[in-house]
């Protein structure tokens, strides 16, 4: 009986949402508030248990010495982040916002050169003749792939050197990485919609099967 009642209002809050694709109406804003602070609350509970209750209040109670005391600076700062609720004194927030800001960058900073920048450039120092197994025969089809990586990962380059004007040579060049650049979004957009797609196939195989029993 319960996920029969479970199921009535997941598919309810569902067709609420889709009732946007009409126009905007008071379903809709009680469907999107209700996953706003559905989410919120979610990650509120998910971030305390297993990020601040264990690494700061477990490990208070835990370590001893200076390991105990250090947890002291994450917690001031903490209580720093809240004071941006009380207009007095909201500017000691500063403080941890640019802790934190500054150490997103860092972390993001080291992360993008580790994980994406020098693995693409690896990737593109491609050998632009693949030879197969008896080291005379050209594989043309994997010798063509790599050559079209080498030259759009260039053109693309060029297209962003913005210190000399794009004429002649250097235009040309940048209008084919203009054309590797719209491929490329094209491609993400394609993805993207397809990934929309299958959440929207989701939720319609929700409503046919688990709610009205259609399928």
């Amino acid at each position: 009986m319960a996920n029969v009642i479970w199921t009535w209002i997941a598919a309810g809050l569902t067709l609420a949402i889709f009732s946007f694709l009409y126009k905007d109406n008071p379903f809709y804003k009680l469907a999107e508030h209700i996953y706003v602070g559905s989410s919120a609350a979610f990650w509120f509970i998910y971030l305390w248990y297993f990020d601040v209750k264990p690494k700061l209040v477990d490990a208070w109670v835990q370590n001893t010495g200076f390991e105990k005391y250090i947890l002291i600076v994450p917690a001031i700062l903490a209580v720093l982040m809240l004071t941006r609720f009380i207009p007095t004194i909201s500017w000691l927030s500063r403080w941890a916002i640019a802790f934190t800001v500054g150490m997103g960058a860092g972390l993001g900073i080291t992360g993008a050169l580790q994980g994406f920048l020098v693995p693409q450039l690896q990737a593109t120092l491609l050998p632009i003749w693949v030879h197969v197994s008896d080291k005379f025969t050209v594989n043309l089809g994997y010798s063509l792939n790599n050559f079209i990586l080498v030259i759009g990962t260039i053109a693309t380059i060029f297209y962003f050197y913005f210190s000399k004007e794009h004429r002649g040579g250097l235009g040309y060049a940048s209008k084919v990485g203009i054309t590797f650049i719209m491929i490329a979004f094209g491609a993400s957009f394609g993805y993207t919609v397809m990934a929309r797609i299958s959440l929207l196939i989701g939720r319609l195989f929700f409503l046919l099967h688990d709610w009205l029993h259609l399928v």
